[in-house]
């Protein structure tokens, strides 16, 4: 009968465990953040992008590659020449768009931004995805929206 319970609860923990690795835990899994402090360092015309197509500016490196959202220059990512990087200690220029992904990190605040859920990212993220996909994004609904921000809400509030 030990046994029997032993090998029930090794099975829930199996169980358990493998339904976190499904949900992105203990795989990398990053939660975008809905906000940050650095969004009115973005250029003021985002409308016009380069491609993503377009290679680093210093190396012309031709694939991972960042767009600078502050000036928008165009340099490779930090597993490539880290030219993205060192602009960001140079001049500052926190924020960026990965053209690999489409993915927006804030230097400053070391984090992924949700670019579908902050409003000043949400233009540039669309040209983006129609420069890379011929087509503009299929962005989430506004009630699961608002289910997210509900969650985070609640969760913030039960942290204080």
């Amino acid at each position: 009968m030990a046994n029997d319970a032993s090998s029930s609860s090794s099975l829930a923990l199996e169980l358990e465990e493998e339904h976190e690795l499904m949900l992105g835990g203990e795989s990398g899994w990053v939660e975008a953040r809905t906000w940050c402090d650095h969004l009115a360092s973005l250029s003021s015309d985002l409308s016009h992008i380069p491609t993503p197509h377009t290679p680093c500016s210093r190396c012309h490196h031709p694939f991972e590659n960042w767009l600078c959202l502050c000036c928008k220059d165009v340099l490779c990512s930090r597993f490539v020449n880290k030219h993205m990087l060192e602009h960001y200690q140079e001049k500052g220029h926190c924020l960026a768009l990965s053209y690999s992904d489409l993915s927006v990190w804030c230097f400053s605040c070391d984090a992924y931004l949700d670019a579908q859920v902050i409003l000043q990212l949400q233009p540039v993220y669309e040209i983006a995805h129609l420069l890379k996909f011929g087509e503009v994004p299929p962005f989430r609904t506004m009630q699961l929206l608002q289910v997210c921000d509900n969650n985070e809400a609640g969760s913030s509030a039960s942290t204080s």
